[in-house]
């Protein structure tokens, strides 16, 4: 399947979430490797003729041109000028698009707007990679859910007791905990399984962190939601409300 090359000035970007700005134009949130998350207004965009119609679709990796910033600094707009299909990457299957779109919620309600991080960005892609590849959606979900966490800041060194500063043992048992980061408690995870989820976050791939996340996925997603939570402080994430829905729907059945 042939790649388009970007032109210069373009960047690689992927839809997060797009509404009616009129009745032929569009708001699009986009992901962008170079610039972080960014606002655009895509004129005529709705309209049947429109380049942007077929391609301004998420989970599809896109070359993107803007306009000129805004001379208002305090707008945060700016205008799309152009927008391709990358290419090579396969559709998501239909059993994808709910954790699909939590991702895009994560990002959406925890990055600030025009704050690029690189490493995250790829870690994005490679997670829509595997879930159109049918790899282990949980284990992928707590791999991306530890690299936003560490990009932005907000996850502790998971090799230490976070207030001391101690080693953790092998054999040990540790929490980690929204406040105190991660304290030894005997209802904790394994040290061990720390210690190996920090050396997969070091070395930066994620199909190892992802290997590391598998074996104690449940303990890990109660932590990491906790920690999510303490961080997104009142906002919901609507999409784990919907798939809890589908889910209890899905019993009654």
């Amino acid at each position: 399947m042939a790649t388009s090359r970007p032109a210069q000035g373009q960047l690689l970007a992927y839809v997060l979430h797009r509404y009616d700005w009129s009745e032929s134009s569009l708001i699009v949130e986009l992901y962008t490797r170079a610039l972080g998350r960014v606002v655009v207004a895509a004129k005529g965009a709705k309209r049947p003729t429109s380049n942007f119609r077929p391609v301004l679709l998420p989970f599809q990796p896109l070359h993107i041109g803007l306009g000129r910033t805004p001379a208002d600094e305090s707008s945060e707009i700016h205008t799309l000028r152009s927008a391709e299909w990358v290419g090579g990457a396969p559709l998501l299957p239909a059993a994808a698009m709910f954790p699909a779109y939590y991702l895009n919620e994560l990002l959406l309600k925890m990055l600030a707007r025009q704050d690029p991080h690189p490493r995250l960005f790829d870690a994005y892609a490679a997670a829509l990679v595997a879930l159109a590849a049918n790899a282990d959606e949980v284990a992928m979900l707590r791999a991306f859910e530890l690299m936003l966490l560490r990009e932005l800041g907000w996850l502790p060194e998971l090799a230490q007791v976070t207030v001391s500063g101690e080693p953790l043992r092998a054999a040990g048992r540790y929490a980690l905990q929204p406040e105190s980061g991660l304290v030894a408690h005997a209802s904790g995870l394994p040290g061990a399984a720390w210690i190996a989820v920090e050396a997969a976050l070091a070395h930066g791939s994620p199909a190892a962190l992802r290997a590391a996340c598998a074996p104690i996925e449940p303990g890990l997603r109660a932590a990491l939601r906790a920690l999510l939570h303490y961080h997104l402080g009142s906002a919901v994430l609507r999409t784990r409300q919907v798939w809890q829905g589908v889910q209890r729907l899905s019993e009654i059945r």
